[in-house]
């Protein structure tokens, strides 16, 4: 498994997909750094920054480009076959994916999620978003590497499962709110660290429960996914 994620990893930061993480976070502290340059009241640009721009976009985004290129390419141009030829489980070969999508994303988001939350607030404010930006990059990863091996066109269909189930439905309809990963990352955070800059629409248990299901779920349907395609990298 330490192989396939050695060579996943190796991968990913030899394409230039991996030049698509950079813009969204330096936007990110770029946005928090100047507002707090020119000492504008937190509860003015907090919000806006923190959720509508780094929970709402930059870890949903950065997770949807980790996690459908860690196996999705492999699908695509056949090259999943070498993979498929190794005496390894198809429970290792997820997991170890997993591991890479969720790591990267987690860390690529957290960052400057935690400047943002510290220029924002506090430490204790920081911290909470990384830990919202774990479980939250954990829960999409499984998500995304699932929809890269159930569709030809994953990044679409996240891209519709951000922008219209969260960013459209999920503020509007309360019942699309229990479905929503950004519900779950933002409850979390608030639970942690109270502001009035984070309004969680689900109960903290919710969004634990859920985060795990999507995790769990994402996972455990991808891995009999996988163990369906054949050696010629095929679904039979």
């Amino acid at each position: 498994m330490s192989t396939v994620a050695y060579i996943t990893a190796r991968g990913l930061f030899g394409r230039r997909r991996v030049l698509m993480l950079l813009p969204l976070p330096l936007l990110l502290i770029g946005l928090a750094a100047l507002c707090r340059a020119y000492d504008v009241d937190p509860d003015q640009w907090g919000q806006a920054v923190v959720v509508g721009l780094g929970l709402a976009v930059v870890l949903p985004v950065i997770s949807l480009i980790v996690g459908t290129g860690v196996l999705g390419s492999e699908v695509d141009d056949g090259t999943i076959v070498h993979i498929l030829t190794k005496p390894l489980p198809r429970r290792d070969i997820i997991l170890a994916k997993l591991l890479v999508a969720a790591g990267v994303s987690a860390l690529t988001a957290a960052v400057p999620l935690f400047v943002a939350g510290l220029l924002a607030d506090s430490v204790r404010f920081g911290l909470a978003l990384v830990v919202g930006a774990m479980a939250g990059a954990i829960a999409y990863s499984a998500l995304f590497l699932l929809l890269s091996l159930v569709t030809r066109r994953p990044v679409l269909l996240g891209l519709a499962y951000i922008l219209v189930w969260e960013g459209l439905l999920g503020r509007f309809v309360s019942g699309t709110r229990v479905l929503s990963i950004e519900q779950y990352v933002i409850s979390i955070a608030d639970r942690i660290a109270p502001t009035g800059m984070l309004e969680g629409k689900v109960s903290v248990p919710v969004a634990i429960v859920m985060s795990a299901v999507f995790a769990l779920g994402g996972t455990i349907y991808a891995i009999n996914r996988l163990g369906s395609f054949s050696v010629a990298g095929e679904t039979s």
